[in-house]
């Protein structure tokens, strides 16, 4: 996994000298105002549930550009339909400069698993950044007899159709890392989707399920009081956060590395000018002491792409998930 000149052309009526005067002065407008920009507050939809991890940075990444910015960038949560609500509502606002989308893997997933979309995921938005990426962290109630990545898949293949996994639902991306690793080990677990991710915590944290594989934000903590075990990350490397812990590919499972990456997208059209200052915003953001200590904790890496770069990754990723979901058959009820 691993700004912008601003080229605008007006329509300009041939046939009348005042068509031509009011498009230069329209034009005029515009540039003064990428200029100036930011001048109001920055609305950041979040298309996530609350409480869990993509939601948790959205907030912090807000926070965070509205200090680089310095002007305010607000948090308009608008959770639903595995994150389409909040991402339609993205699509058709103005492409002003004051409306930002925060993403995750989940938008390259809605295309493969959906039919029909109220917007195009690539289309109908403008890349801003790859903000960071993430890897997952694999865990298990500890009254699961086992103490590795091994051990567990040792355990399903004697108890085939006995171990299910939670997830935050048909679809999300813990679902897709689910059936990554059933595909890879081999074996057969049963899928519980959840309401959210709070609810499949929860209920793994108590014993109700018995695994999943879930971001760092969201387990983190209850792993290091001792109510969930970890028992590695699904990135190619380990975290730098958790040296000790290894990598899923560490059991054998060569090749595995199953990560994700948050991003921030605006309604196409948006100025090129506008974009480039978010994406400044969010580049300097990440080179505080204070964001680089945050994301060594969460065992999140910072990128700060070029838009570009955001696109590539988007696009790849959009057929990571294609193939997946030919190979699990995963669908959608």
């Amino acid at each position: 996994m691993k700004p912008l000149g601003v080229i605008m052309s007006a329509a300009l009526n041939t046939r009348a000298g005042c068509g031509m005067a009011v498009a230069m002065l329209l034009t005029g407008a515009s540039i003064t105002q990428a200029q100036d920009y930011p001048v109001k507050p920055i609305r950041m939809i979040s298309p996530f549930a609350a409480g869990g991890g993509a939601d948790t940075v959205a907030r912090f990444f807000a926070q965070k550009l509205s200090a680089s910015l310095q002007q305010q960038v607000i948090v308009d949560p608008r959770p639903g339909a595995g994150s389409i609500i909040g991402t339609e509502l993205a699509a058709k606002a103005l492409p002003d400069g004051y409306t930002l989308l925060i993403v995750n893997d989940t938008h390259a997933i809605n295309t493969n698993l959906r039919s029909k979309l109220p917007y195009d995921p690539i289309k109908d938005f403008a890349p801003v950044t790859l903000i960071a990426s993430t890897p997952f962290l694999l865990i298990v109630h500890p009254a699961l007899p086992v103490k590795s990545t091994q051990d567990l898949i040792k355990l399903a293949k004697s108890k085939p159709g006995e171990i299910n996994y939670a997830s935050s639902g048909n679809g999300t991306v813990a679902h897709f890392a689910g059936e990554f690793f059933r595909i890879a080990a081999g074996i057969n677990i049963v899928h519980v989707p959840y309401r959210g991710i709070t609810g499949a915590v929860i209920d793994v944290t108590s014993g109700a399920a018995q695994m999943m594989i879930v971001s760092p934000l969201s387990a983190l903590p209850l792993v290091r009081s001792g109510k969930l075990r970890a028992l590695a990350v699904t990135s190619a490397e380990r975290a730098r956060a958790l040296p000790d812990l290894p990598a899923v590919r560490e059991s054998g499972l060569k090749g595995f590395d199953f990560t994700s990456a948050y991003g921030l997208l605006a309604p196409r059209g948006t100025l090129d000018a506008a974009i480039g200052v978010v994406n400044q915003g969010i580049v300097r953001a990440l080179k505080t002491d204070e964001v680089q200590a945050r994301l060594k904790d969460e065992c999140a890496e910072p990128v700060g792409s070029t838009p570009d770069q955001w696109q590539k990754y988007l696009i790849a990723q959009t057929a990571v998930y294609g193939k997946l979901v030919r190979a699990s058959g995963m669908k959608v009820e």
